[in-house]
């Protein structure tokens, strides 16, 4: 029973130190208890369209290296929405993914969330 409990010590230890300090999931906003899927298509389509691609597989004939995210794919479609949401706001270092912070506001980031949702694959 001692180990038991060990185990789980260090267990909640590990999760925690994953989502805390500066790189952590700490400190998001909250999400909206209505997501536009519609605006966000709109800017989707606008902003994030040129690297994505119309589909959200990614463009095609776009050389970037790294590739941008497949955004059907199960990789992306299992994060949570707060992760995907840190993701668009800060963007991806050592990528094209630059931080749509400054030229969104946070609602208009769960917007395209809720568009980027909807690639989930069946």
């Amino acid at each position: 029973m001692r180990i038991a409990g060990i185990a789980l010590s260090v267990f909640v230890g590990i999760i925690s130190a994953g989502f805390g300090g500066g790189g952590g999931l700490k400190g998001l906003p909250a999400p909206p208890t209505q997501r536009d899927e519609v605006t966000g298509r709109e800017i989707y389509s606008n902003t994030c369209i040129r690297c994505h691609g119309i589909d959200g597989k990614g463009a095609m004939g776009l050389q970037l290296v790294p590739k941008p995210a497949d955004l059907t794919s199960d990789a992306i479609q299992r994060r949570l929405d707060a992760s995907l949401f840190k993701r668009i706001h800060d963007g991806k270092p050592n990528t094209a993914m630059g931080a749509w912070s400054s030229a969104l506001s946070d609602d208009e980031i769960w917007d395209v969330l809720a568009y980027v949702r909807t690639f989930r694959q069946e």
